[in-house]
C-alpha cells in the first residue's frame, strides 16, 4: 500500500513541476507566451491554474496519507531497549558500547618513546 502511494506521489509531483514550469510568467513561460495557438492566453491561464490547483490538492492528500501510514505502521525498534538490563534497570557493565560486542582482548599500552639525548660540553 505504501509503495502504490509513493509511486502516486512522486508522479503527482513530476506533474506539478511540469504545469507549473508551463504557467505564463513576465517572460513568458516555456511555450505559451505569444503568438496564436490552439487556446488563447486567457484560456490557457485557466486551465493551467486550475490544473495546478488540482495537483496541489492531490500533493497534499497524498503527503497526509504517507504521514498517516508511517504513524500508525509498525513501530521502528530501538537497539537500547534490546540491551539486558539488571535487576536495578541499569544496564550492567560499563557502558552500552561494552554490551553491544566486539573484542574482549584489553587494549596494549603504547611504549613510551626515548627522550633525546643533548649532547653536552659545547
Amino acid at each position: 500500500m505504501q509503495t502504490v502511494l509513493v509511486v502516486i506521489h512522486l508522479m503527482i509531483v513530476l506533474a506539478l513541476v511540469g504545469v507549473v514550469l508551463l504557467q505564463r510568467s513576465e517572460g513568458g513561460g516555456l511555450g505559451i507566451g505569444g503568438g496564436s495557438g490552439f487556446m488563447t492566453a486567457r484560456g490557457a491561464a485557466n486551465t493551467l491554474t486550475r490544473a495546478t490547483a488540482i495537483l496541489a490538492v492531490g500533493f497534499f492528500a497524498t503527503s497526509m496519507a504517507l504521514s498517516l501510514l508511517a504513524r500508525y505502521q509498525e513501530q521502528p525498534i530501538n537497539i537500547l531497549d534490546r540491551l539486558p538490563t539488571t535487576e536495578q534497570g541499569q544496564s550492567g557493565g560499563a557502558g552500552v558500547l561494552d554490551q553491544l560486542g566486539g573484542s574482549s582482548e584489553t587494549p596494549e599500552v603504547p611504549a613510551q618513546p626515548a627522550q633525546p639525548q643533548v649532547p653536552s660540553g659545547q
